[in-house]
């Protein structure tokens, strides 16, 4: 199914709702009536690509990307391009770099150089079979490793066929500017995830987007600028019901300009 709409959810944000397969189909529907037309699917109940697609298509939903492991892209790449073929879907991304939380990878520049590399090997032999691969930041990426960042490390050393998948929460968190960064890969970003920082009983807080402190306007012209396809909104931990939180980002989003 075509869409022309820019905005999507991340399933992640739902991932509660979405632990068996009757649920995934009930949440497909909720997802539809607030008003999105678009998912990313992550952290979902294992379901087949063909039931999956069945339910998509019967909401009206299309699946705009998906996040996968490192192993599903480097060991089994023909089985997930014909996956996302049968989806529909033209996007992956692996959430982060093996070993980087548990602290098993070294901390040093050639470790995350050759990182980048194996990564964008990956892309090239997904690349022929209809399927991008991207990389999505947390703000472990923002620890110096040398004189760098990881994550100056894994853009800067990757093919520009690897796409990277800016966290904007991430980002801030990590003491960067994530307008900077989403300019920094133009023409490799696109899929943006959207979500806000704000402060309660001075912790930092995920917000609905709109709703906490990120620079917006800066964020959304490099965005446009940078050639970003999907605007994903995403909460990993909501104040409120998720559902409610997903309505308050899309509405907030679209009052921005983006629609």
């Amino acid at each position: 199914m075509a869409t022309s709409s820019v905005i999507a959810v991340q399933g992640y944000t739902l991932r509660d709702s979405c632990k068996t397969v009757l649920d995934i189909a009930k949440t497909c529907t909720r997802i539809k009536k607030i008003g999105y037309d678009a998912v990313q699917v992550s952290a979902w109940a294992a379901i087949p690509p063909t039931e999956l697609r069945k339910i998509l298509d019967g909401e009206g939903l299309v699946c705009c990307a998906t996040h996968v492991g490192w192993d599903a892209v480097t060991k089994e790449p023909q089985k997930l391009a014909d996956e996302h073929a049968i989806l529909g879907c033209k996007h992956t991304a692996i959430g982060s770099g093996p070993g980087i939380w548990d602290g098993s990878a070294p901390k040093t520049e050639t470790h995350w150089s050759g990182f980048a590399k194996a990564a964008s090997a990956a892309a090239k032999a997904l690349k022929p079979m209809g399927l991008s691969f991207g990389y999505h930041n947390h703000a472990v990426e923002f620890e110096k490793v040398g004189k760098r960042t990881i994550m100056d490390v894994i853009i800067e050393d990757s093919d520009p066929v690897l796409t990277l998948e800016i966290d904007t929460f991430w980002v801030q968190h990590g003491g960067a500017d994530p307008a900077e960064y989403v300019r920094k890969v133009k023409g490799r970003c696109p899929l943006l995830h959207l979500k806000d920082m704000t402060i309660v009983n001075n912790k930092i807080t995920m917000a609905e987007v709109g709703e906490g402190n990120l620079n917006w306007k800066p964020i959304l012209a490099a965005a446009k600028d940078s050639g970003v396809e999907w605007y994903i909104i995403e909460q990993d931990t909501c104040l409120r019901d998720p559902f409610e939180s997903i309505a308050i980002s899309l509405r907030n989003l679209k009052a921005m300009g983006i629609a």
